[in-house]
């Protein structure tokens, strides 16, 4: 049966919000294609609006990088802190349900882990559509598009095969259809997400051909959206926007941490191979480019290092010395995380107490490279005190990690070049993401029409979201309305 929404309840304004997730683009590679004339329906968008760069979130990864887009929250703040983590109130079960990937059919568990204390967008505004949207909480089945196992069966033959060219067409069809959805529904909200671009950049690199053609799809979708509204007398009441949730870097080299403590004598679990009692360590790795290490398994709740340092300190500067680490973040409480980067570039303590947020140098170092000591009052004060440097938002985004109960007791972020996954992929990676260098944070926000206020990070697009519909902003979100 096919969905229709009920038009006939109240509606505040005629005004509608279709977000297009353009999965993995980075804002460079997006700007020179619209100047080169490749995507004309983005360029038009620019021109009578703006494209922005912001901030995206740790990890750099689809699925806990959704989170701010339809929950106003960091993915730590939203209980889904990689898209694989160790879930240590379910470690005592007989069940494999104590370790999370949402790469696959463990995807089904997302809705269900996310807090309840805030409402996804869907929730908020009951007439949307979603296509191919990781998070869907608060969507009826018959609103989500490319969401039956027929698509399931598809996208996961595509995945294992390697089809870089058959996520394009599965990007084309489902484009396709959301937009005619759009135009037959007029949904209030509705949120589409394109993840060739990311597909082919995992496989090809992300200067490729194939990276192109999976833009054009997102430009066609735009158009096509454009064209019905404004066929329809809809276009002047229409917020498009196109937005991505992280960015992508070349890797030439995959480190297998997982072996790597193993070798170093551990009992480790890891996926796909998750199950098993007495081990030392979970390593959960996201994107493939930033790790959680969970240590002291048999522990009910999350240990802080001034608990764990006596045993496994050892253990971190280790891993510290591996080249394929660039910063290793250790939690020390729930408010405050320490900062150690290879390379002789020393360590910094990170604390949060309300809204001000300071970065102290230790022993002379500079690991974020900051220039020193920051004190912010503010988390958009600490966005601009990182905007100049390789870790955008870098501040704000480990101690909003480090905060979540879920987290590892240390946290891992690549170097460049580098991933944390030499195993189990289909397609061997020449080009990663879910670090906390500025090539995966940064990303593109393509707005049809002015902001009030310039927009900082992904966080943001909730909130401006509810602002542009006439709906009330709840407290407690981690963005900002730009509207």
């Amino acid at each position: 049966m096919q969905f229709t929404f009920r038009r006939d309840l109240p509606r505040p304004t005629p005004v509608s919000v279709i977000v297009l997730v353009a999965d993995g683009a980075r804002p460079d590679t997006l700007r020179a294609a619209m100047d080169a004339g490749i995507l004309p329906a983005l360029a038009r968008l620019r021109a009578e609006g703006e494209l922005h760069t912001i901030s995206s979130v740790f990890p750099s990864v689809t699925g806990p990088a959704y989170t701010p887009f339809l929950m106003g929250l960091f993915p730590g703040t939203a209980g889904m802190p990689g898209i694989r983590w160790w879930d240590r109130s379910r470690a005592a079960t007989r069940w494999p349900d104590f370790a999370r990937s949402y790469v696959g059919i463990e995807a089904r568990h997302a809705d269900g882990d996310l807090t309840t204390a805030q409402r996804t967008l869907f929730e908020h505004v009951p007439a949307s559509l979603g296509a191919l949207t990781p998070i869907g909480r608060g969507l009826d089945p018959a609103q989500r598009v490319g969401y039956n196992w027929t698509f399931a069966v598809r996208a996961a033959w595509t995945h294992f095969r390697g089809d870089v060219r058959g996520w394009l067409m599965i990007d084309r069809d489902i484009g396709a259809r959301a937009a005619e959805r759009i135009r037959r529904e007029r949904p209030d909200f509705a949120f589409c997400v394109h993840p060739g671009i990311d597909k082919t950049s995992h496989a090809a690199s992300h200067t490729h051909a194939a990276v192109t053609d999976a833009m054009r799809i997102v430009d066609d979708t735009a158009a096509h959206i454009r064209a019905d509204a404004e066929r329809d007398g809809r276009w002047r009441d229409m917020h498009l926007w196109v937005v991505s949730d992280h960015g992508h870097s070349p890797v030439a080299h995959h480190e297998h941490l997982a072996g790597i403590l193993a070798d170093w004598g551990l009992g480790v679990l890891a996926h796909p191979w998750i199950f098993g009692r007495g081990r030392d360590a979970a390593v959960m790795v996201s994107g493939n480019a930033m790790s959680h290490v969970y240590l002291e398994l048999d522990r009910p709740s999350r240990p802080y290092w001034p608990e764990l340092a006596a045993r496994w300190e050892p253990i971190a500067e280790r891993l510290l010395e591996r080249e394929s680490v660039d910063l290793l973040l250790v939690p020390q409480t729930p408010n405050s995380c320490e900062v150690r980067a290879r390379a002789g570039r020393g360590r910094a303590m990170i604390r949060r107490a309300g809204e001000r947020i300071t970065y102290e140098p230790l022993d002379g170092g500079d690991p974020l490279g900051l220039g020193g000591r920051v004190d912010a009052a503010s988390l958009d004060a600490a966005h601009d005190a990182c905007a100049r440097s390789d870790y955008p938002d870098a501040l704000v985004q480990i101690l909003q990690l480090a905060a979540s109960p879920r987290a590892g007791e240390l946290m891992l972020s690549a170097a460049r070049g580098w991933d944390f996954r030499a195993r189990y992929e289909p397609i061997p990676h020449v080009s990663s993401h879910g670090a906390l260098h500025r090539e995966h944070m940064n990303v593109p926000l393509l707005l049809n029409r002015p902001s009030v206020r310039t927009p900082r990070r992904t966080v943001d697009v909730m909130p401006s979201v509810l602002a542009a519909l006439g709906i009330d902003i709840p407290g407690g979100l981690d963005g900002t309305s730009f509207l």
